[in-house]
């Protein structure tokens, strides 16, 4: 089995690994560190909880670390593109955790938070900056950040970018960079436009797959759960009175509905909090300090939480309501069974969301066991299908022999704070079918 010590890194990051027991690398990490660290620009294909962070962040600081210099004056050696807050903020904390016994500076940049902090943290100039691109537009445009000294450009969840309309402000912010610096391009899915990005952005890239979405799913113990839409609070509340539900995260699809669902389990004496773009920075990071700590047991957050925010032992993930994307769908119940440990994800799914269904059995190459909770039909009302009364949109064999063709990444969830909303000219949804009154801000968080 491949070791850390076996990929070239200093001393001082493999003792910082080891206070943070980390023993053995990753798939991704015994892959790219070597490569990296080789100086070669890297195209990674990996899901949420494989742990790419680390994959590009020790080699970058090993570079840092041999290549002592100051950064310029409002400038960075290394730029890390984010597309949200918590991923941000987690990037640079991991950073500073395997940078510890190393002389290197981090700072973040996002919005919603204090803008003149962030000009004088940036006065001085910093060895790693990771930013939401919103943000970093704005310090940009003020001539508060300059980038031309990047030598290193990591371009982490680019899909996500692609969801959020982000990427016309990557290209912006490319635009500023010197020609001559290492690319690490990373991404879950690679949809049409992100390929042309990464044609743009590397040079001969050394390409690394791992974990395909079918691999991801089979590890968490899957079910779906018919109800009407009316009764869909008082289950979770239900499903929420298994003592086995210790860390619950709970998927809506818009801010007013998560809001809603938190009330009305606050209401039940159940522990939990909303998190969302309607909230605060500090909210956000106390609700999710609370969760960490299980001062709280259900955290029920929109979409954008799916990526990046790694929380240990979530024992559950409850889709409230299945999201518009499916591949959305993968990355939200990725929040369980990491590290090896077990994990179910359970979904709700009423009349409306049958559509969704198909397409996530169809991505994922699987039925999903289902069990039928809807109230039975009076007379004269209607027979329901005995065929759909099993929740499958299609049989087992046919669904594993569909190829996953669902449509890839749709830009409908824009960024709430205002600084980290995409510029005009971002990419529009496009949409194969009518969509729900309520989807606006459904990832905003």
């Amino acid at each position: 089995m491949t070791k850390f010590s076996d990929l070239g890194l200093a001393a001082p990051i493999l003792r910082a690994l080891q206070g943070a027991d980390y023993d053995a690398p990753t798939a991704i990490q015994a892959q790219a560190i070597p490569i990296v660290l080789a100086g070669r620009d890297v195209l990674g294909i990996a899901q949420t909880g494989t742990g790419k962070t680390a994959a590009f962040a020790l080699p970058i600081l090993q570079r840092l670390a041999a290549d002592r210099r100051a950064p310029e004056r409002k400038g960075c050696r290394v730029l890390v593109l984010s597309p949200t807050r918590e991923l941000a903020t987690q990037i640079a904390d991991s950073f500073r955790t395997y940078g510890r016994h190393l002389d290197v500076t981090v700072a973040v940049i996002f919005g919603g938070v204090n803008h003149r902090a962030q000009v004088q943290r940036m006065a001085r100039g910093t060895d790693v900056l990771v930013a939401t691109p919103g943000r970093l537009i704005d310090h940009l445009t003020e001539g508060t950040v300059v980038l031309i000294g990047t030598e290193v450009l990591v371009l982490d969840e680019a899909d996500r970018m692609l969801d959020l309309g982000f990427l016309p402000s990557i290209r912006r912010i490319v635009s500023r960079l010197a020609s001559k610096r290492q690319s690490l391009f990373f991404s879950a899915t690679m949809p049409r436009e992100i390929g042309r990005l990464a044609d743009e952005l590397l040079r001969d890239p050394a390409r690394i797959a791992v974990a395909p979405v079918a691999t991801l799913v089979d590890s968490v113990a899957q079910r779906v759960i018919h109800v009407e839409s009316g009764n869909k609070l008082s289950l979770l509340v239900q499903l929420l009175g298994d003592p086995e539900m210790s860390r619950a995260l709970v998927f809506t699809r818009t801010k007013h509905r998560a809001d809603r669902v938190a009330r009305h389990l606050a209401d039940a004496s159940i522990g939990v909090a909303a998190i969302h773009g309607g909230k605060s920075q500090p909210q956000r990071e106390r609700a999710l300090a609370a969760f960490r700590t299980s001062k709280i047991r259900v955290l029920v957050a929109t979409d954008i939480a799916a990526r990046g925010i790694d929380i240990d032992r979530v024992t559950h993930v409850v889709n409230y309501e299945l999201p518009d994307v499916p591949e959305s769908y993968v990355h939200r119940i990725g929040r369980t069974a990491r590290a090896g440990a077990a994990g179910t994800a359970i979904s709700l799914c009423d009349a409306e969301e049958r559509e969704q269904l198909r397409d996530i059995e169809r991505l994922t190459r699987q039925a999903i066991p289902a069990e039928d909770r809807r109230q039975p039909r009076r007379a004269g009302q209607g027979e329901p299908s005995a065929q759909r009364s099993a929740g499958l949109a299609c049989s087992g064999n046919e669904a594993r022999g569909r190829s996953a063709t669902a449509t890839q990444t749709k830009a409908r969830h824009p960024p709430s704070s205002r600084s980290d909303r995409p510029r005009p000219g971002g990419r529009r949804p496009s949409h194969g079918r009518k969509q729900r009154k309520d989807h606006r801000g459904a990832g905003a968080l």
